[in-house]
């Protein structure tokens, strides 16, 4: 790598400045640097102006930008068509070299060779960097040399591999910040998301790398109990981090030191699921055909149900089981799903009503303030039995002894299903015996369909 009168950084998924990897190589190898953000119009178009990432972004780009100012430089937030307006800003702004941290999902890679492709014939040069993973792509391989299709062998190479050379795999990037161009060099304003109409909407946790940093803290307090607690939707139990893992603003190195840091069994729990946020990043990048269809192709025959009238009461939360309409309209209301009822969401839909997984992901990725390709991918294949490790016999939930089990006196339920808040502890899982509300227009709805009956014909489904 050279040397460098003046570099961007290209800002994307790693919306923060401590422990940054892209901005640290910059910083190390140029005079001048300075970091901007794109408001991709290629993405934005079939977005509703209400999109909760959208909002989260925005929060975070402003955040980004107060704190660079402290330190006498700034954000440069510009906004159009990758392969148009970058090499138009490096133009602009007399840049020898973009730095950046690499994606894995197949529209970003192609972006990215677009745009490395017209500013290599500029005459700039791209540097890209692992930073959104703590091992990328086939850095962790199975005997046979070829990529992992099964988590628990994965997770264990990962964990061997980190040991092997831990400091270097967990190393904190700390860019030299003297090295950012000061703000009075920068005349640009600030492109907004709501130039092109979008509007706020309801975040269920705050943006920016603070918020993120506050919440890591509160965690340090639960996480000795995460393993026992994470299961349990009507508690908080849960990190509440993973929207900061999704756009960056804490670092995944960050968050392997600080589980290293808090040994317990909730820690070893809560890094298994950081690996398995790895892992699909993994899957995605190296079987990028499960963007569109089954990560086993045999299960694309899959003859599924087309009743679309199913498929919208489920999204909104009607579907007669409670846990269910719960979780269903938690995600509606705050762009947030509690893990162990996106399972349960995602198996009712698949293995109760039959309807195809891609459905469901869709609805999900239209809703999740948290969602990203891979894992909302990885884990609607897993749940509908057509992904890796793929136990179509055995993996359909039952939603009521889900709902017994894990919320056994129905506070999660009573919060989202007002309908049913003056049942006891043992009646809300399963309101219908004796026709309960069956005469109610405005009362709780009659069960789509019966789980032990739809059971039996997702397991024949799939023998077909």
């Amino acid at each position: 790598m050279g040397h460098y009168k003046r570099s961007l950084v290209w800002l994307r998924r790693d919306l923060r400045l401590s422990d940054h990897r892209a901005l640290f190589e910059a910083c190390a190898h140029s005079d001048e640097v300075i970091p901007f953000f794109l408001i991709d119009e290629d993405i934005l178009g079939p977005l509703p102006k209400d999109n909760r990432q959208v909002h989260f972004i925005q929060g975070c780009l402003d955040e980004l930008d107060e704190r660079l100012r402290e330190k006498g430089s700034r954000l440069l937030v510009i906004r159009g068509r990758p392969r148009e307006a970058i090499p138009a800003l490096v133009s602009r702004m007399r840049a020898e070299a973009v730095f950046y941290a690499r994606d894995y999902e197949p529209a970003a890679k192609q972006r990215d060779l677009d745009v490395g492709k017209i500013l290599s014939k500029q005459g700039v040069q791209v540097q890209s960097f692992k930073d959104q993973v703590i091992f990328e792509s086939r850095e962790i391989l199975g005997g046979s040399g070829d990529p992992y299709r099964v988590f628990t062998p994965y997770s264990k190479n990962w964990l061997k591999t980190l040991e092997s050379a831990i400091d270097g795999h967990l190393r904190e990037y700390r860019p030299d910040y003297k090295k950012l161009i000061t703000a009075e060099q920068i005349r640009d304003k600030n492109a907004r998301f709501s130039e092109l109409g979008f509007v706020e909407s309801f975040l269920f946790v705050s943006p920016g790398e603070k918020a993120a940093r506050s919440l890591l803290k509160a965690f340090s307090k639960k996480i000795t109990a995460y393993h026992e607690q994470r299961d349990f939707p009507a508690l908080e139990g849960t990190s509440g981090l993973s929207p900061h893992f999704r756009f960056g603003t804490l670092s995944p190195r960050e968050g392997v030191r600080f589980a290293r840091e808090h040994l317990s069994a909730g820690a070893k729990t809560w890094l298994n699921e950081l690996i398995w946020r790895e892992f699909y990043q993994m899957i995605l990048d190296q079987f990028p055909h499960v963007e569109k269809g089954a990560f086993k192709p045999e299960y694309d025959r899959l003859k599924w149900s087309s009743n679309r009238e199913h498929l919208k009461a489920w999204c909104e939360g009607r579907t007669g089981y409670p846990i269910v309409d719960a979780a269903m309209r938690q995600l509606n209301q705050t762009g947030f799903m509690h893990n162990r009822l996106r399972m349960v969401a995602a198996m009712f839909l698949t293995k109760d009503l039959l309807i195809d997984w891609r459905e469901g992901e869709r609805y999900f990725a239209s809703q999740l303030l948290d969602h990203e390709l891979a894992a909302n991918n990885g884990g609607w294949q897993w749940s509908a039995s057509t992904g890796c490790d793929a136990q179509p016999y055995f993996r359909v939930m039952n939603p009521i002894s889900q709902s017994e089990r894990f919320d056994p006196e129905g506070e999660f339920i009573r919060k989202y299903v007002p309908e049913l808040k003056g049942l006891d502890a043992k009646r809300i899982h399963w309101p219908h015996e004796g026709g309960l509300f069956s005469s109610a227009p405005s009362g709780y709805p009659e069960p789509l369909v019966d789980h032990k009956t739809q059971r039996l014909k997702a397991i024949a489904l799939f023998k077909k």
